[in-house]
């Protein structure tokens, strides 16, 4: 473990701790992202992609001044370029103080405020934009990435061999194509651990490139498979992704991937990284604040 992740887990987030029963900004915990980016070659002046981390926290709750609880699902989204960012357990302790805190003359009023609060709050802990907005029950739902085919319809099982669970990029194969062609691959089985609490975390990750390189999928899938054991956040997992396969394609390639994970606590988070040549409709549709955007039932 190292240094900075002792100095974390030094924190509340390594602790049993009992939920604060008032709003209590002090709980909040950042992480610098070149912790990890420095291991890859990752320069935060010179970021070779652009993208979002996107937050679902579905159990956001708080109170009106006269006493009516007030509950939302609550979205928050804030640059890749930010140099921290915020660890899941400190934000859902943060979240939680909201419980007994009471806001506003009215539900409306109590929500506005609340938002301003946590933007305010997260933007001053991250040094960058935050935007936060509270999904109401009628609010527009989409599916996204309906276009992405199963790695797994690609490979033959019963000839698929899987050893290392460490991230192992030297798994992935290459070859070269006759023809430049875009792919739109997703991987439903990605499972990796929190490099604090250990806890395991799952999701779907979504891959797209464009090139005249071939990904063999079977090297894919066993590339993917090795995070199993790892241990990093997951805007992290899906940095390393998007930087092993960014390595081994051509700079005017097209790349984006997407980690589309399941909620732990209450709280999900869905990071996207793609390169500045590449749009992927569905990504916007993400990070749009207003809309519930998702995939599938493990989500």
């Amino acid at each position: 473990m190292s240094d900075k992740t002792n100095q974390i887990a030094s924190t509340l987030l390594g602790k049993k701790v009992s939920y604060s029963d008032e709003y209590n900004p002090s709980l909040l915990v950042a992480v610098p992202r070149y912790d990890n980016r420095k291991q890859y070659n990752i320069q935060n002046d010179n970021l070779p992609f652009e993208g979002w981390d996107v937050w679902h926290a579905y159990e956001f709750s708080s109170m009106s001044e006269n006493g009516v609880p007030v509950t939302r699902l609550m979205k928050l989204k804030y640059n890749c370029t930010s140099e921290f960012i915020i660890e899941s357990k400190s934000l859902k302790l943060y979240l939680n103080s909201f419980n007994m805190t009471r806001y506003g003359k009215s539900i409306k009023e109590c929500l506005e405020i609340c938002k301003n609060i946590i933007e305010k709050d997260l933007s001053e802990k991250l040094q960058t934009d935050v935007t936060v907005n509270f999904i109401e029950e009628n609010a527009e739902r989409v599916q996204i990435f309906n276009d992405f085919n199963n790695l797994m319809d690609y490979i033959d099982e019963s000839t698929l061999k899987i050893e290392k669970f460490k991230e192992s990029p030297e798994l992935i194969e290459v070859e070269q194509s006759k023809k430049t062609e875009g792919h739109f691959l997703m991987f439903d089985s990605l499972r990796s651990n929190c490099r604090v609490t250990h806890q395991p975390d799952f999701g779907d990750v979504f891959i797209y490139y464009k090139s005249s390189k071939h990904i063999k999928e079977n090297s894919l899938v066993k590339y993917l498979s090795s995070f199993r054991s790892e241990y990093h956040f997951h805007e992290e997992c899906c940095e390393m992704i998007y930087k092993r396969l960014y390595d081994l394609l051509d700079r005017d390639d097209e790349l984006f991937v997407c980690a589309l994970y399941t909620r732990r606590g209450g709280i999900d988070i869905c990071p996207s990284r793609r390169s500045k040549n590449c749009n992927i409709v569905d990504v916007f549709k993400l990070t749009d604040t207003s809309i519930y955007a998702r995939k599938s039932i493990k989500q």
